[in-house]
C-alpha cells in the first residue's frame, strides 16, 4: 500500500465510521459494521476490536475470527498480545504472532490459522481504552503506511467509542487505577506533606471533533497555528539583551529547529490528508512521538523528543484556542500540581494559599524550580513515572515526600494515618517555633551562627519567623529567572535595598548571578548551553559573568549603590582558580571607583568572599585565602564534583552519602586551612540543613551554617542538645580510621546515645 493509498484508505474509513457511529442503530451493530469497514478498506483477513470493560479487554467485534468468541474472549491488562499493547500503550507489528513471548492462545477464536499480527492501542486522554488489531494467514510484517492508517483509525475510533458510551471512561487504563488506591513513588526534591486535589499544570486540550469536514480548511488552520507559534519563539529569541554579534542563540536552538522542521509539519499535514481535523492531526503525530520516546535510551535524544512534545502541546493549544495554564485559570481548592517539569517563574504564578504540593515526571535536586519551591515551603516529589496516566484530574492526593511517595485516591484508614502523621509534624513545628528567640548554643557553650538561604523578596519575612542570624546566601539570580525580561539595574537595586532594609543589623551575603548551563534564561543568549552534555559543569556562574562583563558590571553597581552607608558582603560562585576571583573583585572595585568619582554615597566597606564548589579550588587555597574576607562551601555541587556523580540521577541520588569519609575528610582539610589563615568558613548547601549532617559539620569545626528557613528550627534544636567538644573528639577518631563507606551509622548511634535531637 503506497503513501497516498494509505491516506485515501484512512480517509475512506473515517468518513464511513463517522456515518456508522452517528446512525440510530444498536451499539453491537455499529461495531460489527466498524470492523467490516476497516477490513474492506485495508484488505485485512481479520479485524478485531477489544474494548476495556470492568478492568478486562473484551472482544467486542471481529471480522475473520469465530463469531462465537465475541463477548467470550477476555484478556487482562498485560495478558497476551492484546493486553500487552493496552498496558504499554504501544504498537506491535509481528510477522509470526506465536513467536512473541507474550502470545496467549485462545482456542475459541480460531486464530491459529493466522500468522501475522498488527495491533494498535485505542487511546483516549493518554489512556488505553481498547485495542484494534488485524491479522493475515501469510507470515508478513505490515508496512509503516499500513500501521499509520491503523493508528489513525484507532485514534478516531477512541472518540467515537467514548461518545457512544461503549466504554467506562472512569476505568482508565485499568479499573483499579481509576477507582482504587494507588501508591506512586519518586525522588524527594522538597521535603514535606500535603493533601489536595490533582490539577494539571497544562490542562489537556479536549478535542471536540476528529473527522474533518473540509480538509483544506484544516490545513489552513494548522498553517496559521504554525505561523503564530514561530512568531512566539522568534519574539522570545529577539528579547536577548546581551551577546556578542553573530552568536547563535542556543538557548532556543532546539525549539526553533523543531518549530521550523518541515518533516514535523509534513507529518501533521499527512494526518489531515487522512481525514483528521487540525487538532486530531497534531494529537495523532504527538501520540506517535510519545511511543517513540519510550523506545529511546539515549538521554540526549530523549530530551530532544521532549522538546517536540512541548512544542506539540503549544501548537495544539494555539490551534484549538484552549490557551492558558492552571495558574492562569486559577486554583479553586487545595491543590497538588501535576506536571512533566516546571520553570521557577511558572511555579510562582500559582496562588500559594491553595498550592499545597507538586508532583513532577522529571525534576532534579539542583533545578531552580526545586530551590524556589523549597523557599515557598511547597513539597515536591520528582521522577514519578507516567504520572499523567496514573492520576486523574481532581483525584485526591496525599503527598509525603519524606517517604518518597504520593497516595492516589486513598482509603479511609490511609487518610487517618496520614492525618495523624501530619498533625505530629505540625506539633513538632510548633515546638521548633518556640525556639525562635533562643540562641543556637551548644551544651558546652559554643555559639553556632544559623542563617537562612533566600532569593526572593517573599523569603525575607522568614528572618523574623525563624529567628535566624541573617542571610548567609542570597541567590541574586532568582530575580533574573522569574522575570520575563532582563531586570534593569534600577530594579536590581530596589530589591537589594529592600533585602538590606528588612535584615536591619543582621548580615546579608549576596551571591552574584549563577546563570547559564542548566539555568538558561530565555531572553539572553548563552552560547553553547543548549548543546552542553554536562551543563552543571559548563559555561555558567562566574565563567559566564566574567565573559559577559556588562551583566556583572550592572549587578555590581546595583549592589554597591543599594548598600550605601552599610557593609556589603558579596561572594562569587563556582570559583575554580584564584584568578577568577581576582578578576571579579577587580570588576567590583572598578565600579566602586566609578561611583565614588561621581560623589555618590558608598558602602562603609565591601567584604569579598568565594564559594568553594569546585574541588580544584581546594588545591589553591593557600594562595587565595589571604585575599578573602570569608569562604562559603556549597556542598550540593561540591559533592557531585567530588564523586563525579549527578545527585539528580535516580540511581546515584542516595548512593554517595554526605557523611562519607571522603566528603568529611575533604571538609576537615579545608577547615584547617581556613583556621590557619584566620578566614571564617561557612556551609551554605543542603547538607547543613539536615540535623544529623549539620551535627557532623559542627563536629568538624564548622560554626556558621546557612540553610533553608524550614530547617532552622530542627537545626537549632539539635545544636541546643549537643556537646560539641565531645563530638569533635569522636569525629577525629572516626575519620582517622574509617571502617565503612559512610559514617552515618556511627554518627547516628552517637547522637542517640548522647540524646542529641536529630529527628
Amino acid at each position: 500500500m503506497g503513501l497516498s493509498s494509505a491516506a485515501a484508505s484512512a480517509r475512506e474509513i473515517l468518513t464511513r465510521l463517522h456515518d456508522v457511529m452517528a446512525a440510530r442503530s444498536p451499539a453491537q451493530a455499529k461495531l460489527d459494521q466498524v470492523v467490516r469497514i476497516i477490513g474492506e478498506a485495508l484488505s485485512s483477513e481479520v479485524v478485531s476490536l477489544y474494548l476495556l470493560r470492568d478492568g478486562c479487554l473484551e472482544l467486542f467485534a471481529t471480522r475473520g475470527l469465530k463469531p462465537d468468541a465475541v463477548h467470550v474472549t477476555k484478556l487482562a491488562m498485560g495478558e497476551g498480545l492484546v493486553g500487552t499493547i493496552a498496558e504499554d500503550v504501544e504498537t506491535l507489528n509481528l510477522d509470526e504472532a506465536t513467536s512473541h513471548p507474550d502470545f496467549a492462545y485462545r482456542p475459541e477464536t480460531g486464530e491459529e490459522l493466522f500468522h501475522s499480527f498488527c495491533g494498535v492501542p485505542i487511546v483516549r486522554r493518554e489512556r488505553s481504552i481498547g485495542v484494534l488489531c488485524v491479522q493475515h494467514e501469510a507470515s508478513r510484517r505490515y508496512d509503516d503506511v499500513e500501521v499509520e492508517a491503523l493508528q489513525t483509525v484507532a485514534m478516531v475510533l477512541a472518540e467515537l467509542i467514548a461518545g457512544a458510551g461503549l466504554v467506562d471512561e472512569t476505568a482508565g487504563a485499568t479499573g483499579a487505577r481509576d477507582t482504587g488506591t494507588l501508591r506512586l513513588t519518586g525522588l524527594k526534591l522538597v521535603d514535606g506533606m500535603a493533601r489536595g486535589r490533582a490539577v494539571f499544570h497544562q490542562p489537556r486540550v479536549q478535542i471536540e471533533q476528529t473527522v474533518a469536514e473540509d480538509t483544506e480548511a484544516e490545513r489552513q488552520r494548522v498553517l496559521s497555528a504554525f505561523r503564530h507559534m514561530r512568531e512566539q519563539i522568534d519574539r522570545m529569541t529577539s528579547q536577548a539583551e546581551f551577546g556578542v554579534a553573530g552568536e547563535h542563540q542556543d538557548v532556543l536552538a532546539t525549539y526553533k529547529m523543531f518549530a521550523y522542521d518541515e518533516g514535523w509539519a509534513r507529518r501533521i499535514n499527512e494526518a489531515i490528508d487522512s481525514g483528521l481535523t487540525a487538532e486530531a492531526a497534531i494529537e495523532r503525530v504527538q501520540q506517535r512521538t510519545r511511543m517513540r520516546m519510550r523506545e529511546i535510551s539515549d538521554p540526549l535524544l530523549a530530551d530532544r523528543m521532549h522538546d517536540l512534545e512541548d512544542l506539540s502541546n503549544r501548537l495544539l493549544r494555539i490551534v484549538s484556542g484552549q490557551l492558558g495554564t492552571a495558574a492562569q485559570l486559577g486554583l479553586r481548592q487545595d491543590s497538588i500540581l501535576i506536571a512533566r517539569n516546571l520553570g521557577p517563574a511558572e511555579l510562582l504564578e500559582y496562588d500559594r494559599r491553595r498550592l499545597k504540593g507538586v508532583v513532577l515526571e522529571e525534576g532534579s535536586l539542583t533545578a531552580h524550580v526545586t530551590i524556589v519551591a523549597r523557599a515557598m515551603g511547597v513539597p515536591v516529589l520528582g521522577r514519578v513515572r507516567d504520572v499523567r496516566r496514573q492520576i486523574g484530574e481532581g483525584d485526591l492526593l496525599l503527598l509525603d515526600t519524606g517517604e518518597g511517595q504520593a497516595i492516589i485516591r486513598p482509603s479511609g484508614p490511609l487518610e487517618e494515618a496520614f492525618d495523624a502523621k501530619l498533625a505530629l509534624g505540625q506539633k513538632r513545628r510548633a515546638q521548633f517555633q518556640a525556639l525562635r528567640e533562643l540562641p543556637p548554643v551548644t551544651l558546652d557553650g559554643q555559639r553556632i551562627t544559623v542563617m537562612i538561604n533566600a532569593g526572593l523578596r517573599d523569603d525575607i519575612p522568614a528572618l523574623d519567623v525563624t529567628g535566624a542570624d541573617g542571610i548567609g546566601l542570597f541567590r541574586t539570580e532568582f530575580q533574573f529567572l522569574v522575570s520575563a525580561t532582563l531586570p534593569q539595574r534600577e530594579r536590581q537595586q530596589r530589591l537589594y535595598r529592600d533585602v538590606l532594609d528588612a535584615a536591619g543589623d543582621r548580615p546579608v551575603v549576596f551571591r552574584t548571578v549563577d546563570i547559564g548551563g542548566d539555568k538558561a534564561l530565555p531572553y539572553m543568549n548563552t552560547e553553547g548551553d543548549a548543546l552542553e552534555e554536562n551543563p552543571a559543569m559548563g559555561w555558567r556562574a562566574i565563567r559566564l559573568a566574567l565573559e559577559r562583563s556588562a551583566l556583572m558590571k550592572a549587578q555590581a553597581r546595583a549592589l554597591i549603590e543599594a548598600s550605601a552607608g552599610r557593609t556589603l558582603a558579596v561572594m562569587f560562585p563556582m570559583v575554580s582558580e584564584p584568578w577568577e576571583y581576582h578578576e571579579a573583585r577587580a570588576l567590583f572595585e572598578a565600579q566602586r571607583t566609578w561611583i565614588a568619582e561621581r560623589n555618590r554615597m558608598l558602602p562603609l566597606s565591601i567584604r569579598y568572599g568565594a564559594m568553594l564548589e569546585v574541588p580544584a579550588l581546594a588545591e589553591m587555597l593557600d594562595m587565595l585565602l589571604p585575599q578573602l574576607d570569608f569562604l562559603s562551601i556549597g556542598t550540593n555541587d561540591l559533592t557531585q564534583f567530588l564523586f563525579a556523580a549527578d545527585r539528580a540521577h535516580p540511581k546515584l541520588a542516595e548512593r554517595f552519602d554526605w557523611l562519607s569519609p571522603a566528603i568529611l575528610r575533604f571538609l576537615a582539610r579545608v577547615l584547617a586551612q581556613g583556621r590557619a589563615a584566620d578566614v571564617p568558613i561557612s556551609v551554605c548547601g543542603e547538607m547543613g540543613g539536615r540535623p544529623l549532617e549539620a551535627m557532623a559539620l559542627i563536629g568538624l569545626g564548622i560554626d556558621r551554617l546557612s540553610i533553608t528557613p524550614a530547617a532552622v528550627g530542627p537545626v537549632k534544636a539539635m545544636v541546643r542538645s549537643l556537646d560539641a567538644g565531645r563530638l569533635r573528639n569522636a569525629m577525629k577518631e572516626w575519620l582517622a580510621a574509617p571502617t565503612a563507606r559512610s559514617l552515618r551509622p556511627q554518627i547516628a548511634a552517637w547522637a542517640e546515645a548522647e540524646g542529641v535531637q536529630v529527628s
